[in-house]
């Protein structure tokens, strides 16, 4: 068993790079996520509509929740893949299960992000027409 010495240690070390192991994280999905380009533009297009047509401070909200959720979806997403490749190297048919359905959660967010853009969006957009 561990000593007191040697757990305290490793807690001191864990809260002392919590941080940069969070970024480090980042730092791998940004590698290893080759739809994360497609985000982030998506991403990029959906502030630019929003300060051009003025939405109000809630639909800002919910514009950078449905933002989050499809990024953060994104990320579980790649953590699996990660999970997945290590410990089924093999083709398995429960491993390519496991990795389709994490791919459709970032399918279905993006869903939710795309109705809620057409939620705030089009009523503005038709009536400027």
């Amino acid at each position: 068993m561990d000593s007191q010495k040697e757990k305290k240690a490793w807690r001191e070390v864990k809260y002392s790079e919590k941080f940069l192991n969070a970024f480090r994280g980042l730092y791998v999905v940004s590698q290893t996520t080759r739809h994360l380009f497609i985000h982030i533009t998506s991403a990029l297009v959906v502030i630019i509509f929003g300060f051009y047509l003025e939405v109000s401070s809630l639909e800002w909200i919910a514009l950078i929740f449905a933002i989050g959720f499809v990024f953060v979806t994104e990320v579980f997403n790649t953590a699996i893949e990660i999970d997945i490749d290590l410990t089924s190297p093999e083709y398995h048919p429960f491993a390519r299960d496991i990795k389709d359905v994490s791919a459709a959660a970032v399918l279905l967010s993006v869903c939710v992000a795309i109705i809620v853009g057409f939620i705030i969006f089009l009523p503005k957009i038709f009536y400027m027409v």
